[in-house]
């Protein structure tokens, strides 16, 4: 069945770096727009960042541009997020979403940035 599993979420301090990983499963990931949202609480769920189907373009939340990055590996089946500079802001919880023949979600994992 379709999956899409988040990990390296964690507890980090302003300034700090984390990598978030999504490995999917259940569809062809390649086919596949790849997403980052993050919904903190009490908020919306907004879009944090996008990849096209070849990894050539990419799309930004104006407030995490220039310190994260999007990427996938296709022969991997696996969506990254390089969240770097991290602000208090940035906490949330964030998933990987993927936009194609399905729409599928993965279950979140949390990102704390403590001041």
């Amino acid at each position: 069945q379709v999956q899409l599993v988040e990990s390296g979420g964690g507890l980090v301090q302003t300034g700090g770096s984390l990598r978030l990983s999504c490995a999917a499963s259940g569809f062809t990931f390649s086919a596949h727009v790849m997403s980052w949202y993050r919904q903190a609480p009490g908020k919306e769920r907004v879009l944090v960042a996008e990849i096209s189907t070849s990894g050539v373009g990419t799309t930004y939340l104006d407030s995490v541009k220039d310190r994260f990055t999007i990427s996938r590996d296709n022969a991997e089946n696996t969506v990254y997020l390089q969240m770097n500079s991290l602000k208090p802001e940035d906490t949330a919880v964030y998933y990987c979403r993927a936009r194609g023949w399905i729409i599928a979600w993965g279950q979140g994992t949390q990102v704390t940035v403590s001041s």
